[in-house]
């Protein structure tokens, strides 16, 4: 098969590894890129079994290189660390990337569920859970046996406390966030508390280049006299625009004179549990 064809066949399934990999949308893309160049740059690609496969361990590799080389930079980051968003439309349910995209498993909440296994961790729960490898193949990937890669799957699946019935459907959350944004500037409390989780809280991902809390926000009268304190700083100045964010509805907020912010959400029981905030010009590029 030739290198065109399986780039139209793998690369939104390279991609999704590789965005969940790094929660970074520019890296995955080129992670994606490099994958195809080492396989067009092979002297004898029809000696491939299995190019799916070879594709596979050079994505992944490529990614725990990054992932180790940038560790350090991710110590000195300033405030909260939130992946990329991956800003676009719902996957429609029959489309075949739709199975490697679901909403669930690209969601701001299991990004950072991930982020807390460490790099080979990372990589066998997602070969295995997302992407159904088997644990010889896996081990061919990273490198390890696949006894080893049975036990990793084991220990991060034990650690990754996930419920995807937290997600709710994709009208509901439409309603909560226009809702939401729509009570916010009409200074309708009452209609906030009802939409809000007593124990929400509010993450602010600036890195250091755009203005936002270096602690997260907790608690309901906290999140809100944070945001109402913001709206009222930047009245007549902000531009609001709804649209998908990791699979569901978020918004988008331009500011005058200071940039953008792009944001999600995670529900419990259909009420807001917590906001993510992104504003970081260098997470918003591919915006």
């Amino acid at each position: 098969m030739s290198t065109e064809a399986l780039y139209r066949l793998y690369k939104n399934e390279l991609f999704s590894l590789a965005y969940r990999m790094l929660g970074s949308v520019m890296d995955a893309e080129d992670i994606v890129q490099e994958a195809f160049l080492a396989y067009d740059q092979l002297p004898d690609p029809g000696a491939i079994r299995n190019e799916r496969a070879f594709l596979y361990k050079i994505a992944t590799n490529r990614c725990l290189d990054l992932l180790r080389s940038s560790a350090r930079k991710r110590e000195l980051y300033v405030g909260p660390w939130l992946p990329e968003p991956l800003v676009g439309r719902a996957a429609a349910e029959e489309e075949p990337s739709a199975v490697y995209m679901q909403k669930e498993t690209i969601s701001m909440a299991y990004l950072l569920l991930l982020q807390q296994l460490n790099a080979v961790e990372r990589a066998v729960f997602l070969l295995r859970e997302i992407f159904h490898y088997s644990y010889e193949e896996i081990a061919d990937m990273v490198g390890k046996s696949g006894a080893n890669c049975r036990q990793i799957y084991r220990r991060a699946k034990a650690g990754i406390h996930f419920d995807p019935d937290s997600v709710p459907a994709v009208h509901v959350a439409e309603e909560r966030i226009k809702s939401f944004i729509s009570s916010l500037m009409q200074g309708n409390t009452g209609k906030l508390l009802e939409l809000l989780s007593e124990n929400v809280v509010f993450y602010s991902d600036g890195g250091g280049k755009a203005r936002a809390a270096r602690i997260p926000v907790v608690g309901m009268e906290r999140v809100l006299l944070f945001i109402q304190n913001l709206l009222a700083m930047y009245e007549g100045k902000s531009e609001f625009s709804f649209l998908f964010v990791n699979g569901m509805p978020g918004v988008r907020v331009r500011v005058a004179d200071v940039g953008q912010y792009v944001f999600s959400f995670a529900y419990r029981e259909n009420r807001i549990e917590t906001i993510y905030s992104i504003g970081n010009p260098d997470k918003l590029r591919h915006v």
